[in-house]
């Protein structure tokens, strides 16, 4: 069929319905084509008039693509706990932006140990119902896409409240008081002033490996509390990850590594969710408490095959102002509370123990259970557009390598139908073959679909 030039009328009416702002398009109808957002994405690609970068899905689910600019406010003088002189450390991917917590350790008597975890004070800026909190909750979360980040709150503000971004900070801090096993004997939160050194997980890993302190001491930490929540069901689900970056050039997609610190960091966060969550309800607090339902059946073994089931049969993580337990972490109350720069309910948690810390008035539950509703509706589209912009990334780097060879397994199948996951790529599709499931095969990736996200595989 031969393209039209479009008319300036033509190219709005395509363009509105590829990015989901329109439910008809009369310049598709004219030329006898289905009247869908994949239809005028192709049409579009064909003519020209968008490329290969182009993600609409943003636009089709709603998520927020301008950055906010609203003025930012300077930390108020206020009483605060000084811990300048312990040693604690942000620890994040090459290239983060927004270092929003740390860890460090103190030494009790009695062979305990102190777990501190360090919150960048984000609430300190952000009181409910402020312009900026109400903007926040639009948004629901940060939106992390392979070409450009959209924040939940201006950047101005990560800039103030950034750990290790000055060199003393205000933080929210979350400590626990460990033994040797990993067991909780007190748990406290407190407004600090911290000193904060930034680093990668693998210069963090190189510290462990040499045997430095914190590090080893956190390992230990980390390794006891896992084993104690492995003991009371907790799930680990150990499946491929990449990171994935994208311009108008190409697309990159790079497999995460995950060294040991990386597990140590997730594990040191999870520890501070509980211990948020402990403080709350000893302290009548309303929380966005995180729990979640028993998996659905109990699957055994090792492998990616059984990674991929043993997902599928976790429950969602629901929110709630009241504690209930969440068994994927093997908890028996749970908050996250560790990224208010970046999910708004997290935030919403830092500006209740706030209030409790400084005397003022913590929501009650039914506010805080309005705003569960409204900010997880719009943090659902983010993680959406999120999910739709990396699959478009990982098909844009895959055509671009029509030759190279692919290892895939086969990691669940329904009759001759069969899911195949390709771990560079964290990435599964659909394919024919009787092989059972844990098979490797080798395989092409062909035929790739950009507006309908899709492509085959084909044994080499």
């Amino acid at each position: 069929m031969t393209l039209p030039e479009l008319t300036s009328a033509q190219r709005t009416d395509v363009e509105l319905l590829a990015r989901g702002k329109a439910e008809k398009s009369r310049t598709l109808r004219e030329m006898n084509l289905p009247e869908t957002p994949e239809s005028a994405h192709t049409l579009l690609l064909r003519l020209g008039i968008w490329n290969e970068a182009k993600t609409p899905y943003a636009d089709r689910l709603g998520a927020t693509l301008t950055h906010l600019s609203l003025d930012v406010p300077d930390f108020a003088d206020e009483n605060r706990l000084d811990l300048t002189h312990l040693p604690a450390y942000a620890i994040d991917d090459e290239g983060s932006r927004d270092p929003d917590d740390a860890i460090g350790i103190e030494a009790l008597e009695g062979g305990l140990t102190r777990l501190w975890v360090h919150v960048a004070d984000v609430a300190a800026l952000v009181p409910p119902e402020s312009e900026l909190d109400l903007e926040a909750r639009a948004r629901g979360a940060t939106l992390y896409l392979p070409d450009q980040t959209i924040g939940m709150l201006p950047d101005a503000l990560i800039e103030k409240t950034g750990l290790g971004l000055h060199d003393t900070m205000p933080a929210l801090s979350i400590s626990l008081d460990l033994d040797a096993d990993g067991n909780a004997d007190a748990v406290d939160v407190a407004l600090t002033t911290v000193r904060i050194t930034r680093l990668t997980y693998m210069g963090a890993q190189a510290k462990l490996e040499a045997g430095e302190e914190p590090f080893v001491t956190l390992a230990r930490l980390a390794h006891a509390s896992k084993e104690l929540r492995d003991s009371e069901g907790a799930l680990s689900i150990e499946l491929p990850e990449v990171k994935i970056k994208a311009d108008e050039n190409g697309a990159s997609v790079t497999p995460l590594p995950k060294p040991e610190m990386r597990f140590v960091v997730q594990e040191c966060m999870t520890l501070a969710g509980w211990a948020a969550a402990i403080y709350a309800d000893d302290h009548d607090i309303p929380l966005p408490f995180a729990t979640q339902a028993d998996p659905s059946r109990e699957v055994r073994g090792e492998g990616l095959g059984v990674q991929w089931a043993r997902r599928k049969t976790l429950a969602r993580t629901r929110f709630q102002p009241s504690p209930g337990p969440h068994s994927g972490m093997g908890l028996d109350l749970y908050a996250q509370a560790t990224s208010p720069m970046r999910r708004y309910l997290d935030l919403v948690v830092h500006q209740q123990l706030r209030a409790a810390l400084t005397g003022g008035e913590p929501l009650d539950g039914k506010v805080v259970a309005a705003h569960i509703a409204q900010a997880t509706l719009n943090a659902d589209a983010t993680r959406q557009a999120e999910r739709l912009s990396r699959k478009h990334h990982t098909l844009r780097f895959a055509a671009a390598q029509p030759e190279r060879e692919w290892e895939a397994v086969v990691v669940d199948r329904r009759g001759p139908q069969a899911t195949l996951l390709i771990p560079e790529l964290a990435y599964d599709l659909p394919f024919s073959t009787p092989a059972p499931v844990g098979t490797a095969l080798r395989i092409r990736l062909v035929d790739v679909n950009l507006p309908a996200l899709s492509m085959r595989a084909r044994l080499v």
